[in-house]
């Protein structure tokens, strides 16, 4: 038991203190904010998705398509390109305006959320276009080669323009922290116009962001002109250390950390998922728009929710189960047909804190193994194409199976490797749990204490 509380206080002391100080960052906040505010969007967007791949798995279906839905696809999948195409512009909004915000509380400063956001959207367009410097002059890039269209310097894919899609997600974070922080400096150093009171809020809130817009304008335009005169801009130079924290959920061993850090603050009290997940939308929703292009990324979109955390973090269903209709100890089986219903959809508090597998030392090993051990069957399929990678955003309450069906586009296959998943994370699960039953049954007879 020593040993184990040792276990705990050093995730406590090295996990927990530092995660929880970087989750308490202002920019990581407005970061979480933004990708929470953006599934959503992306989950309709994706179901359009969705539907026009059909014909793929249902071949029966092409025909009747042919002859109706795709008349009119180029309207409806305007839903998708209005999601994935601009995932971008969504992040950059939502940053500035919740970065903006947190710091108008937090430091009580007079700053308007809404300025914040439209400040930052004005940043990151002045940034899209692409310029290079030639015989002394820079220009706007233009080609109208096949694969490769730019017009006017706005680089053209099938979602659109490419630089508001989710490669441009990193710079529009980076161009709402320069432009929320610029805004900041302009009210606490008193750089604004201020209007009387008499003038109606709108009119006044427009020329209190002028100083700020203008300040904006100059640096961003100045940092931007540094770097296209050194032949790079601000997208190449950002995709560099992105491009190796992306690179990492590429790699089994990088997916098996994801996971035990999860797990790991799970254990200690902390919601693992959302500080975790929070970090890595923007990741794995890149990813994800990587695979609808033609890239195989096992960790993109809700991989998680299709394929590892069946009935929640510690993939947990087949354990709330076992407790319903196989445990022997009478606690164990109250708690898990009330826990039941929620454990369907992925919602398993009731069994985190009520098992409870929160600092609870007989329970700390499935809990981590279990998920990595799932994540480990999805991960592999995917990458060795026994199924499709994931292309649509579900939410995450979806059931076993149904998400793993249409996150991937409809893929029979893919129900049947979320299924393997869950049972070879139950198998992970059975032998503890099965001793901590036994325990709990002499503990209610009184035989044995469970400490």
């Amino acid at each position: 038991m020593e040993n184990e509380n040792k276990m705990f206080a050093f995730l406590e002391k090295y996990l927990l203190g530092p995660m929880g100080k970087v989750a308490s960052f202002r920019i990581v906040r407005a970061v979480m904010a933004a990708g929470m505010a953006s599934i959503p969007f992306v989950i309709v967007g994706s179901m359009f998705l969705v539907f026009n791949v059909l014909p793929l798995t249902f071949t029966f279906l092409e025909g009747f398509y042919n002859s109706t839905f795709f008349k009119v696809s180029d309207l409806y999948m305007l839903a998708n390109k209005s999601t994935m195409g601009i995932l971008a512009l969504y992040f950059g909004l939502v940053i500035g305006y919740e970065y903006t915000k947190i710091y108008a509380e937090e430091e009580d400063l007079n700053l308007n959320p809404l300025n914040g956001a439209l400040l930052s959207l004005f940043a990151f367009f002045m940034t899209v276009p692409q310029i290079v410097l030639e015989d002394g002059k820079m220009s706007l890039v233009h080609s109208l080669e096949e694969g490769n269209i730019i017009v006017h310097g706005w680089e053209m894919v099938a979602d659109g323009v490419s630089r508001l899609g989710a490669i441009g997600i990193f710079t529009a974070i980076i161009m709402s922290v320069i432009s929320v922080q610029l805004y900041r400096l302009c009210v606490k150093k008193n750089w604004v116009i201020k209007m009387p009171e008499a003038v109606p809020e709108g009119v006044s809130r427009s020329f209190t962001a002028l100083i700020p817009a203008f300040l904006v304008a100059f640096v961003v335009l100045i940092l931007n002109g540094i770097l296209i005169a050194l032949g790079t801009d601000i997208f190449k130079l950002v995709a560099i250390p992105f491009g190796f924290v992306v690179n990492l959920t590429h790699s089994w061993a990088g997916t098996m950390v994801i996971y035990f850090l999860i797990s790991a603050l799970w254990i200690v009290g902390i919601h693992g998922a959302t500080i975790i997940m929070g970090f890595l939308t923007p990741i794995f929703l890149a990813n994800m728009q990587s695979n609808i292009d033609g890239s195989n990324i096992p960790f993109a979109g809700e991989f998680s929710n299709a394929f590892v955390t069946a009935g929640g973090s510690g993939a947990t269903l087949g354990l709330v189960l076992f407790i319903a209709f196989a445990a022997k100890s009478k606690q164990l089986k109250v708690l898990g047909k009330a826990s039941l219903a929620p454990g369907l959809f992925n919602i398993n508090e009731p069994i985190i804190f009520g098992l409870p597998i929160v600092y609870n030392p007989f329970l700390a090993i499935p809990f981590f193994l279990a998920p990595m051990a799932a994540a480990t069957v999805g991960y592999f399929a995917i990458k060795l194409e026994i199924i499709p990678a994931v292309i649509a955003m579900m939410p995450w309450p979806t059931p076993l199976g149904a998400g793993a069906f249409i996150s991937t586009g409809g893929s029979f296959m893919a129900i049947i490797v979320a299924i393997i998943c869950a049972l070879v994370a139950f198998i992970v699960w059975l032998p503890f749990i099965k001793m901590y039953d036994s325990k709990l049954v002499k503990q209610e007879q009184g035989e044995e204490s469970l400490i």
